[in-house]
């Protein structure tokens, strides 16, 4: 009896050692979902070099002082979030930037990879717009946290933000050693504390992906009147749709 009992437990810990094999090998099939370009090849398109990787954008162009710089979901297409963009930012430059692996862009997504790809183009856009707002959305929060608490953006946005991944997947990993398994954390929380521009935060109110005491305990990081947050009467795919998502980029961009 008590062979077959270390017996089991052998059984279970390699099949549990197995798992967490698996997990960790596959780890980024859970974080970043690829998309193509819905806009056709040359409609508002655009390239970015990082190192030797060659990345695709959508811009839409526009002369003068004021930018904005858009980082996507995991999953999403940022080509096909532009129309409201365009709507809040008439007068400013918009460039959105496809992730490595995403809308025909070359190499393959990391945490690491992409934050280096944002923080160089900022410095592109910067370059010909010195008032740059960045915005991210889902992930991309964490990327624009990120940059922002390294450059000197204008203005930051952050679309259903989370205060760290790594927290989100231990919740719904808990079975599993998430910390020490995890590659791509995107604990936004660390940059905080460096990050000095006005910050607007856009939750939406049904948000069935990021838990909202996630984004309030981002939002309570931040010093006393840093930050504006807005609740959207939306889900989490769906904010972007809201006629409040535009009413609010144009209220902190001042217009």
């Amino acid at each position: 009896m008590r062979r077959m009992l270390i017996l089991t437990l052998i059984l279970l810990a390699v099949l549990y050692t197995g798992f967490c094999v698996v997990l960790y090998l596959n780890q980024r099939s859970f974080q970043y979902f690829p998309t193509p370009r819905r806009l056709g090849p040359t409609q508002m398109a655009g390239q970015f070099k990082s190192g030797d990787t060659l990345l695709q954008l959508t811009v839409r162009p526009h002369a003068g002082p004021g930018a904005v710089l858009y980082f996507g979901g995991n999953g999403e297409d940022v080509s096909s979030s532009v129309d409201p963009l365009i709507a809040a930012f008439p007068e400013r430059e918009i460039v959105m930037l496809h992730y490595r692996g995403y809308g025909g862009s070359a190499g393959t997504p990391t945490e690491a990879g992409i934050a280096a790809d944002a923080a160089g183009l900022f410095d592109r856009v910067h370059a010909q717009h010195p008032d740059v707002i960045v915005i991210g959305r889902s992930l991309g929060t964490g990327v624009a946290a990120r940059l922002a608490s390294t450059r000197p953006v204008a203005k930051l946005v952050l679309v259903t933000p989370y205060d760290s991944l790594l927290a989100i997947a231990q919740r719904q990993f808990w079975f599993a050693p998430v910390s020490w398994l995890l590659l791509d954390k995107y604990e936004s929380w660390r940059y905080v504390p460096k990050i000095t521009a006005p910050v607007l935060i856009l939750r939406a109110e049904h948000d069935e992906l990021i838990p909202a005491e996630s984004t309030e305990k981002l939002r309570a990081r931040f010093p006393a009147g840093q930050v504006q947050c807005v609740v959207v009467p939306a889900s989490h795919n769906t904010i972007l749709d809201d006629p409040l998502y535009v009413r609010s980029l144009q209220a902190f961009d001042g217009r």
